[in-house]
This record gives structure tokens, sequence and C-alpha cells, in this order.
């Protein structure tokens, strides 16, 4: 008995230690080394610009067969749908088209269809690709029913296909929405809108679900946007986790934003893309950082240099929402550029 009991103590022991592992801060040596990895100096500029009377946002790249896909979102001044462009060396892109419509009219996302692609195998020197669940691949939307850019409020939806490349409708979930800003167990800081969300498959369910799913979201009052948490087992139903936000910037009481999570996975680090806007002292505009953890759980924000900032006349506003890869030992930024050119995707390299 004696010896059970010690067996058994050992083992809670160890599990605590590996909690506790878990939810320490990355240091300030290896947050280095991340930027280090991670950082693209190099702008290439922009990759797709957008025609008169649109917009173009949130970049989502992909690898699909033998060639590299690009989810975006148009806009087109009512309001948001997904389209897709094709690449063959991730530096020219041509648009195939629509592939994600707005719903019909009097439904819920009748105004806005902001699509993105979600199980993104996180491996930063992995294959790039979509990973399938129950066959099919998935994608979590923000949708509503107002007309105009991203007006409240906004809600989550779920649709799949079986090809992420085909130039058609992707099916959705008739479920739908699964998350709203007036669930009864949202927190306070997503009452207001719920916005883009980026999901990884977690096998260990060390935030006690098979699927993590990190997204920004919009309080009553200031407009303060942070990034939530939430888990699920099947991509269709989602269990909030925590109280409070996993990333959270500057004062408290202004109208501040960290936005736009996306997520890789380098060595036994879990990396966050996201922007930041009117925190980051000394930046004018919205700009790329990150932040890093050991379990998904405790985030340490980097607040050295950002990844991308407003330098160029094509982005000399905003230089945001990052989609971050690594390919053939390049790392490759692209994100949402405002500035002469208008509001179009622009790209960043490490060299």
């Amino acid at each position: 008995m004696k010896k059970l009991v010690g067996t058994v103590l050992a083992a809670m022991m160890l599990a605590i230690s590996h909690v506790y592992a878990g939810a320490d801060p990355v240091s300030p040596e290896k947050m280095r080394a991340v930027y280090e990895a991670v950082k693209t100096p190099r702008k290439v500029g922009m990759v797709l610009a957008p025609e008169k009377g649109e917009m173009l946002d949130n970049p989502m790249v992909f690898r699909h067969g033998d060639a590299w896909y690009m989810m975006f979102i148009r806009f087109d001044g009512k309001g948001y749908e997904t389209h897709l462009a094709k690449s063959d060396d991730l530096l020219k892109w041509t648009r195939l088209g629509r592939i994600f419509s707005r719903g019909a009219k009097g439904q819920w996302d009748a105004a806005q269809a902001d699509g993105w692609p979600s199980i993104v195998d996180t491996r930063w020197d992995g294959p790039n690709t979509l990973n399938r669940f129950q066959g099919k691949y998935w994608m979590m939307y923000l949708g509503g029913a107002a007309d105009g850019y991203e007006t409240d409020p906004l809600s989550t939806g779920v649709a799949w296909t079986d090809d992420p490349s085909a130039l058609r409708e992707w099916t959705r979930y008739e479920g739908n929405p699964v998350m709203r800003p007036s669930d009864p167990d949202a927190r306070d800081f997503e009452k207001k809108t719920i916005y883009k969300h980026f999901t990884v498959e977690d096998p260990a369910r060390s935030c006690g679900g098979r699927f993590v799913n990190f997204y920004n979201a919009k309080s009553p009052g200031t407009g303060r946007e942070v990034i939530g948490m939430a888990v699920s087992d099947d991509l269709l139903h989602w269990r909030r986790v925590g109280n409070e936000p996993v990333i959270d910037n500057g004062d408290p009481a202004r109208h501040v934003i960290s936005g736009d999570p996306m997520v890789r996975r380098i060595g036994d680090i879990w990396v966050m893309f996201y922007f930041g806007f009117k925190w980051k002292p000394g930046v004018s505009g919205a700009f790329d950082t990150f932040a890093c953890s050991y379990d998904l759980t405790h985030w340490t924000k980097w607040d050295g240099e950002p990844l991308v900032k407003p330098s160029e006349d094509f982005d000399r506003v905003h230089a945001h929402k990052p989609w971050v890869l690594k390919h053939n030992g390049i790392v490759y930024h692209w994100y949402c550029a405002v500035g002469n050119a208008g509001r179009g995707i622009a790209l960043a390299t490490s060299r």
C-alpha cells in the first residue's frame, strides 16, 4: 500500500510540475530567439491590390495539392464575402473568385460572410496544409445581418467542404451561429461583437477540448478589443474558457485593439501572431506582433519591435492582420495594408 501511495503521489507531483511549467512565462532569451526566427524586415509590397469600389482584407494562406491558395475577404460596400486566390511561388497571386457568399435575406449572416480555414497544420517547418476532421475541411466565419464595414453585432458560424481549393460555396452548418455575443456564458469582453477565429487542434486536450479557438472580441462601452479562448470536441459546440482574455494590452479604459490571432508551433513553444492598435508608444497605425506560450493558456507578450508596422506608401496608415508561415527557409508574412493604394494584401519576408 505504501508503495502504491508513493507511486500515485509521484505521478500527481509530476502532473503538477507540468502544469506549473506550462504556466511559467517564456524567458526573454527565448522570446528574442522567436523574434529572430519569425521577423520579416523585407517588404515586398502589395500582392493583391483592390479594384475601384472594393477593399481586401484578412489574408489566409495554405498549401493544397501542388499549389498555394489564399483565402481573403472582399468588402464591396455592403459587407464581407470570402474569396480565393492561387499562386505557384507565394509571390504572384491570381484571383479565382468567391467561395463563401452572404446568407439569404433575413438570415443572421445576410450582410457579412468573413470566413477563414480551421485546423491549419501549425508546425513551423510543416507542410502548411489544412487538416481534416470527420473527412471534411472546416471554416469558421464572422457573420452579421447589418450592412456596412464590420457593423455590430457579429457572431460566429461554421461551414465545411471536401475541397478547399475548389471554386464553389462551402456548406453552412444548420445550427449556426455557434457563438454569439448574447450567449448566456459570453464574458464581459465579448458582449458587443465576436470577430476572427483561429482554431488549433490539441489532441492532449490540455485546455479541456480537442480544439482550441482563439478569437478577438469587442466589449460594450469603449469598444475595446481583446483575444479570448474557447474549446470544442466537434467544432460545432463551443465552451468558453476562463473569465478573462488571454491577450490584452494597453489602458483598460481606452479603445485599443489586440486582434486577429493566428498560431504556429516552433519547437516546444506556441507562437500567436496578432495585431495591435493604439497601445504601443511610438507606433502610428495598426501593427503586427506576437506572444508565446508553453500550454496555449498562459501567454508571454513580445514587447520589442513590431514584426511589421506602417512605413511605406502602400501601408502608411495600417500594416496589420498577420498570416505567417515558413517555406524553404524563408518566412512569409502577409498582412492587410492600408495606404495610398487603398486597403489590400501586402507581403513581407525574412530575406
